[in-house]
């Protein structure tokens, strides 16, 4: 029996001990300068606005929404044998505004 490998197996076992300690330590100085330096940055910040800055309804009263119908744009066919279409020849438009503005009951 090797009595060195036994009495030498303990100081290894400390030495990863104290490994794992300093870079414990390490990331709770890390995250402690992190901390403070979302502080600091928050406190140059402007504040949030009091209520008398907050934005108010226009004189003519609340904008309304506008709802319509819509149908597919139809998509333009190239002449048999002609070339093909290339986007800006199709347009913009996706869609547009339906004959028919009644809204269809299911």
């Amino acid at each position: 029996m090797n009595t060195a490998t036994y009495e030498a197996a303990p100081g290894t076992q400390v030495f990863g001990y104290v490994i794992v300690l300093v870079v414990g330590v390490v990331l709770v100085a890390g995250l402690l300068w992190a901390f403070r330096l979302g502080i600091k940055v928050r406190r140059r910040e402007p504040a949030p606005p009091l209520p008398e800055e907050q934005p108010t309804l226009p004189p003519s009263g609340p904008v309304r929404e506008t709802s319509e119908m819509r149908e597919p744009a139809e998509v333009p066919r190239a002449e048999d044998g002609g070339e093909r279409l290339t986007p800006h020849q199709l347009g913009n438009a996706g869609s547009k505004r339906a004959e028919d503005q009644r809204r269809p009951r299911w």
